[in-house]
């Protein structure tokens, strides 16, 4: 079956904010984390029939949804896990807040890699926990970027200053685009168990995998890594689905599990009805056809966005990602030419009108740096780069 990935699908004629009314009409908005493409068509199907039906009440996760999960994680990774010890989410941001509210005394740390999605680098204060860091390692190769796991530098973190109780794993990594390998994945888990610390890894971009790239939950390496794990993961990224709210937490240790549930309890977080029902389409296998398609478009748009910048663009720097539909592009030449001058990002919404995230949230050593979501039409991205390139070479 074929699938069209070009068309230019008009979502400013929807009357909520998304990310094209973010903006005036002129700005192509690069930013956000979902896709301009449109939702399988099975997952509207089965949205269309619970319509039809008509009640749109109360819902919540079912033991054959939750089969469903843990045989799609047995079929898909080999990870082999009970369906009881899945619960039910609205998302993944609120999966690793309650797994540091519940495991962790007021005043722990949280410790996580930057650059990396800025919601990381801000919740933990709001809980009365301490951020803390260990940067990811840079590696530039020309005009490529590449991010290594650093484990001495995330030793040095471990209770630097105050004891650390989590550690906040992104895999595959947001904004870098990163996959980890086994062996950084197995010596993180190793250092994790010597210290005492929770594994807690956000995956929600699992499915984006580009190219040839694999992807291994890091609670699967073995049964005594997935005990002191919590893996958060959903269909919302993948099937572009993420407004329906419905993510899902693995968390084989009972005793953890309990707590993790009662916080969720206390707070009354559950997914919602329709996002539950795109679920148990997604995990049944039904958009697989689908997600190969979409995998391999993003592929094209990332390689046609890494040749622009290598062709075109040379005081651009970008990664390749292995995964996700997000580029880290390093602007520093031109700031240092007083080309780009304050925010990158307000200079290209300004100068390009295209909407890009702006890097300097996402911690330490992102001021120089915008993300771009190339999960576009092709036409979209291209001309998006043209206009950049365009304000880089005027006269300012």
């Amino acid at each position: 079956m074929s699938y069209d990935f070009d068309s230019c699908i008009d979502r400013r004629s929807i009357a909520n904010l998304n990310k094209w009314n973010w903006y005036p009409e002129d700005v192509l908005p690069l930013w956000i984390a979902d896709m301009d493409f449109r939702t399988p068509e099975p997952i509207l199907d089965a949205l269309r029939a619970a319509l039809d039906h008509g009640i749109l009440g109360y819902e919540f996760a079912s033991s054959s949804l939750l089969e469903l999960v843990a045989g799609r994680a047995q079929q898909v990774w080999g990870w082999t896990i009970a369906p009881e010890s899945i619960v039910a989410l609205p998302n993944v941001n609120i999966g690793y807040r309650v797994a540091a509210s519940s495991a962790c005394r007021a005043g722990e740390g949280v410790l996580m890699q930057p650059p990396v999605f800025y919601d990381f680098v801000d919740f933990p204060p709001a809980y009365g926990l301490v951020r803390q860091v260990a940067p990811l390692r840079r590696v530039d190769q020309g005009q490529v970027i590449r991010y290594e796991f650093d484990l001495d530098l995330v030793r040095q973190a471990i209770h630097d200053g105050v004891k650390t109780g989590m550690f906040l794993l992104c895999n595959p990594h947001n904004p870098v685009g990163r996959i980890f390998s086994v062996d950084e994945m197995t010596r993180l888990a190793s250092l994790c168990k010597e210290k005492d610390i929770l594994l807690c890894s956000d995956d929600i971009h699992h499915e984006l995998l580009l190219g040839e790239a694999a992807y291994t939950p890091i609670a699967a390496l073995a049964p005594d890594i997935g005990e002191r794990t919590i893996t958060l993961f959903g269909p919302g990224k993948g099937y572009n689905m993420s407004g329906l709210g419905c993510a899902f937490a693995v968390i084989p240790d009972a005793v953890r599990r309990r707590r993790f549930t009662q916080e969720l309890g206390r707070l009354s977080l559950f997914p919602s009805s329709a996002g539950l029902i795109a679920a148990r389409v997604v995990y049944s296998g039904a958009c697989d056809e689908w997600l190969a398609a979409v995998r391999a478009y993003l592929t094209a748009n990332r390689d046609a966005l890494v040749t622009f910048v290598k062709q075109e663009l040379p005081g651009l720097a970008t990664t390749i990602p292995d995964a996700t539909y997000l580029a880290w592009v390093d602007c520093s030449e031109y700031i240092r030419a007083g080309i780009i001058t304050g925010s990158p990002s307000e200079f290209f919404l300004k100068k390009a009108q295209v909407a890009l995230s702006d890097g300097a949230p996402y911690g330490p050593g992102g001021e120089s740096f915008v993300r771009l979501n190339f999960a576009c039409p092709r036409a979209v991205l291209e001309e998006a780069l043209q206009r950049i390139k365009q304000a880089l070479a005027r006269p300012h």
